[in-house]
């Protein structure tokens, strides 16, 4: 993720706090208990997105762990690519013993 996304990330995170809060204003909710419901529904939302990201990494389904994935099965394909029939053979009987 670049820093430019971070920085958009974060903004849009201020933003839809502010517009929660506006929101809640407009229901003819008292401004403080806008305010405290407003950063309830944020810290919540940061809660199940670390919840996620958690998941994401214990699951290996992160984008790092792909790239790497798909990195290696290239390498294997290319090198049995590389391999004449004979060497393919005999590695295959070398897996069967």
């Amino acid at each position: 993720m670049r820093r430019i996304d971070v920085i958009a990330i974060g903004l849009g995170v201020f933003a839809t706090g502010g517009m929660i809060y506006l929101l809640f204003k407009s229901f003819g909710i008292d401004p403080s208990h806008a305010g405290i419901w407003s950063q309830v529904l944020l810290i919540c939302g940061v809660i199940i997105w670390v919840l996620t990201y958690l998941f994401r990494v214990f699951t290996h389904k992160m984008t790092y762990h792909q790239q790497l994935k798909d990195y290696e099965e290239a390498v294997i394909q290319k090198r049995l690519e590389e391999m004449t029939p004979e060497e393919i053979e005999k590695l295959s009987n070398q897996d069967e013993d």
